[in-house]
């Protein structure tokens, strides 16, 4: 299965890590290109600064890996205090997978946040507490 993760550009050595298991799997991993650069090339980069630096558009290039894969991955770790924190970019690429009809899953439990009860809710997401292996 080709599998597309989702994440905060924070949780690149955890990210990294999760990729290494699903290709022990079997599984293609298509990363997000900040993962990428700030493991290989540039640990500050900023996505945002590269659009207008170089018209390097992240968020357009990411939903075109989501429309490669057959699922997404959301890795949800710990981040600003909130336990299994998903922010606003991946919140809006698990939206983008569920418009096309993708399973989406989640690394952690969903988090306590104000918008998890009805819009998440509706993406019908398989939680895996680390369970890779329940990846189908």
């Amino acid at each position: 299965m080709k599998i597309c993760i989702c994440c905060s550009l924070s949780f690149v050595n955890e990210v990294h890590e999760i990729a290494k298991k699903l290709k022990k799997l079997g599984h293609e991993v298509l990363l997000p290109h900040g993962i990428e650069v700030r493991a290989i090339e540039r640990p500050d980069f900023d996505p945002v600064a590269a659009k207008h630096e170089n018209g390097y558009d992240a968020m357009r290039a990411h939903f075109t890996k989501i429309d490669q894969s057959d699922a997404i991955l959301v890795c949800n770790f710990t981040k600003k205090g909130i336990e299994n924190y998903i922010g606003a970019n991946t919140f809006l690429e698990m939206g983008y997978a569920y418009s096309r009809q993708l399973p989406i899953y989640t690394y952690h439990p969903l988090p306590d946040m104000p918008y998890i009860n009805d819009e998440i809710l509706a993406f019908d997401v398989i939680e895996l507490n680390e369970k890779l292996t329940e990846i189908k």
